[in-house]
């Protein structure tokens, strides 16, 4: 670019800096260009300033310059589709009724201009489109007044997708299909779209991994170069890939996983010292030995960001040969590994630590049901396990309640079980079980070992002042901790709630309600009531674990910050604890990038399994349309109660509609009053609910209370 050019850039920065609106024939005026020339290089300068996503040229042709009312964002539709967010890339939020979305899609990149104030956010409407994120929609083929529309699965998705006749391509109405969009939504017209793949009939329980995988555009094949790269890999760990790492293949090292986990990252080992004090060893695959940064596998590696488990399907981040074998620590085979070791005092405190690479041979790959028999004193585990494992096992429950006491004085919330579940199915796949997920002494071990090894490294690099990718959580929102105080409140229970909470006031909470029938409706709430846990070059610490400075270093063959990680620490190790001014400067720009973008692939990862896991519980209660359940209220609104049956974590609501009463809503109690009956239905309210409806589509479940009649006739004679 010659210096007239670059002069001339520079003018037309600043005349639109200090003009908010020029036409192209205003800006020539004030810019004082007659030539053609001229006139030429500035119109390639402005198509230069619009590409960069600096200014834009509205639709009355003048240009604009983005960052004062104009902002670049991603636009995030509500599930009920009734309004819209975007999201700018400072995280600041910008509310946008569905009226002014602009034919935008969940996900679009959009440019918005702010129009006022909604609540607490700025108001705005989006002015364009600036790029469309998805291309396809997966959805149930329909048809309506005769013509085919594919309805996406996603709510968020606010239009359906007109499905001309020649693009039908066999799919048959009341299919699960995959759209091409063809024509994108417009000012009174629907988006149209090109079906591409028949999944199969929408009741097929076949379908819907496969349905939830195209929703949430997840990839399962890996690319040919990914492939090409692995071949090479060798098949086993190499005697020259020992050297220069410590040696524990000789010492009592074991996993402990789960009944179906086929990749292992992490194993443990214990020793017990004079004066009360333990050796713990939480060992890890060393995965960035065979994983070199801007290889194929490690750029396919940090677009899929994490692994994907859809109940027994595993979308791996890395190919099966690195995750099921050559990195997996399996039993009897040598593998590398990166092993912190911790000296632990009486009352679980850190008194020295050392970080090294390592080579381990798993004695036993142990599962975490075999574990809590032993615990629990079944002499068959003992038997099973082996006396000298079983040794150190003892030696480990020790450390792991002293730990777990230590993290409970400074104030971690420790008892959420998160309401997971297991969905128990046949050999065709129909679920015939949904139970919900118990914790025992084994879990609560291997989380307490690994949470300690990764608030070691996080530390590390803490005190060195050195760039990183930390795990962390935010302070609670004020406004949803207040909806926590009033609904524990509606219990019964008076749990004084201070302006600065600690997390130790929520752990106070779980305490309080840790025999009650809607505890897990309190933990649901308190989940929400915390701000999402995120990867970030920033430390602010970990709200949740009450944890000043932690990482996720432990899991490198599922996640890809915990191989960053790594090799943040083979460098920092290598180099003396130090890093040259030219790796700070590239790690400071390059570790918040790919936090950021791991932290969008966690969420796609969790809505993924969420969503299936929706699915599978629709299909159970649809099996038991007209039955009758016991229920507890978790939710009163203005339009209905929401219930859930504990047993099966299931929830849904009853409607008023359905309610044998004129019902109205006390916002300030949050209940319901019936005008005739007096009756009122409040959290916590055990009742009896029949199943009426259940959509697989939406995962919506729908009760109607039920009464027996001397229920009834009882009420009536007051």
């Amino acid at each position: 670019m010659s210096q007239s050019s670059i002069d001339l850039k520079t003018k037309i920065e600043q005349v639109l800096a200090e003009n908010a609106k020029l036409t192209f024939k205003q800006l020539l005026k004030v810019l004082g260009i007659k030539s053609k020339t001229q006139r030429k290089q500035t119109k390639t300068i402005l198509n230069e300033f619009i590409k960069q996503g600096v200014i834009i040229r509205d639709a009355r042709g003048r240009y604009r310059k983005i960052g004062e009312d104009l902002f670049v964002g991603t636009i995030e539709f509500t599930r009920r589709g009734n309004m819209a967010f975007v999201v700018i890339e400072d995280g600041k939020e910008i509310a946008v009724p569905i009226d002014n979305t602009n034919g935008a899609i969940h996900n679009d990149k959009v440019l918005i201009e702010i129009t006022g104030k909604w609540r607490n956010l700025p108001l705005g409407r989006v002015l364009k489109v600036v790029e469309h994120r998805i291309d396809k929609v997966v959805g149930v083929l329909q048809l309506k007044r005769s013509l085919s529309y594919v309805i996406p699965d996603d709510s968020k998705i606010v239009y359906d997708f007109f499905v001309p006749l020649e693009h039908i391509n066999g799919a048959k109405p009341g299919q699960k299909v995959i759209a091409k969009i063809t024509k994108w939504p417009s000012q009174g017209r629907y988006p149209e779209a090109s079906i591409v793949s028949v999944l199969g009939d929408v009741d097929d329980p076949k379908v819907d991994i496969p349905s939830v995988i195209a929703k949430h555009g997840l990839v399962e094949e890996f690319p040919q170069e990914v492939i090409d790269e692995t071949r090479n890999l060798p098949e086993q760990v190499l005697d020259e890939e020992k050297r220069g790492r410590k040696d524990f293949s000789g010492q009592i090292v074991f996993t402990i996983d789960g009944e179906d986990a086929k990749d292992f990252d992490d194993a443990v080992s214990i020793r017990k010292l004079s004066n009360n004090k333990y050796q713990l060893s939480v060992h890890i695959a060393d995965v960035s030995h065979y994983v070199k940064e801007n290889s194929a596998i490690d750029k396919e590696a940090f677009s899929r960001g994490t692994s994907v488990y859809l109940l027994d399907k595993v979308i791996p981040m890395l190919p099966f040969k690195l995750s099921n074998n050559l990195c997996s620590l399996v039993e009897g085979r040598d593998r590398l590994t990166f092993t912190v070791q911790i000296i632990l005092d009486k009352e679980g405190n850190t008194l020295d630590y050392e970080i090294t690479p390592s080579v381990i041979r798993s004695k036993k790959r142990l599962t975490y049901t075999i574990v809590n028999k032993y615990f629990s004193g079944d002499p068959s585990a003992q038997k099973q396990i082996g006396k000298r494992i079983c040794h150190s096992l003892d030696s480990m429950r020790e450390l792991a309640k002293i730990l777990r006491e230590n993290r409970r004085r400074r104030g971690a919330i420790l008892d959420v079980e998160g309401g997971e579940i297991d969905v128990v199915t046949d050999e065709k796949g129909h679920v015939v079980d949904i139970v919900p997920r118990k914790r025992g002494e084994a879990e609560v071990l291997i989380e307490e070992f690994m949470i300690k090894a990764n608030e070691t490294v996080a530390e590390v690099f803490h005190n060195a002042g050195l760039p990183f990718v930390y795990r962390i959580h935010e302070q609670p929102d004020p406004e949803i901790l207040i909806q926590l105080r009033e609904y524990v409140e509606a219990l019964g229970l008076k749990i004084k709630f201070p302006k600065t909470v600690h997390s130790s006031v929520l752990q106070k909470v779980l305490e309080a309600v840790k025999d009650h029938p809607l505890r897990s409706s309190v933990e649901k709430l308190l989940v929400r009531s915390m701000k999402r846990a995120i990867y970030s070059a920033s430390n602010v610490g970990h709200f949740g674990l009450a944890s000043f400075a932690y990482t996720h270093f432990t899991s490198p063959i599922r996640r890809y910050p915990d191989l960053v990680v790594h090799r943040l620490l083979k460098l920092y190790l290598e180099q003396g604890g130090k890093f040259t001014p030219n790796q700070i400067e590239l790690y400071s720009q390059l570790l918040p990038k790919i936090a950021e973008h791991c932290s969008k692939r966690e969420r796609v990862a969790d809505e993924a399994e969420w969503d299936l896991i929706s699915i599978k519980k629709v299909e159970y209660i649809s099996r038991y349309m007209g039955k009758v359940f016991d229920v507890v209220v978790t939710n009163v609104t203005r339009f209905g109660l929401f219930v859930e049956i504990p047993e099966k974590l299931i929830s849904g609501l009853i409607h008023i509609s359905t309610l044998n009463d004129y019902y109205n809503y006390d916002e300030k109690k949050n209940i319901l009053i019936g005008e005739r009956s007096g009756r009122i239905f409040k959290i916590g309210d055990l009742l009896k609910a029949k199943v009426v409806n259940a959509n697989k589509i939406s995962g919506e479940v729908d009760f109607e209370l039920f009464e027996e009649e001397k229920d009834v006739d009882k009420r009536n004679s007051r």
